[in-house]
């Protein structure tokens, strides 16, 4: 599945080609994802391409500093992130994603970021 995502304000616009489309959503409890509530699906790195506002990104990292966490430095939307789990993998956030009504997605599963092998 192909997709175009976009931030609130629309500076910047993400084109991806999603692993499983939509199967792959899921929720993460780490203190930050606990925090941000995002539902991200999954997409190889190498199918995410930034095809507008690449300057208007901010980056985020903390800890183990394998993942990173994207926000458009403008309307502070979280668009993307490579995964600390897999880092050949981004999560994208599916809200962001053009014609998806994130709620019919639910329930949505949830993923033990709390307990990550790279923390211990």
């Amino acid at each position: 599945m192909t997709c175009r995502l976009t931030c609130h304000c629309g500076a910047v616009e993400i084109r991806a080609d999603l692993l499983n489309g939509l199967a792959t959503i899921r929720r993460c409890d780490c203190s930050f994802c606990a925090r941000r509530q995002a539902a991200p699906v999954s997409a190889r790195a190498g199918e995410v391409k930034v095809v507008r506002g690449a300057g208007m990104l901010t980056l985020y990292q903390w800890g183990t500093m394998t993942a990173e966490h994207w926000f458009c430095s403008r309307c502070g939307i979280y668009t993307h992130h490579r995964r600390r789990s897999n880092p050949a993998e981004f999560g994208l956030n599916a809200a962001c994603i053009e014609g998806v009504d994130i709620r019919s997605l639910e329930p949505i599963p949830w993923t033990d970021g709390r307990t990550h092998p790279s923390d211990r």
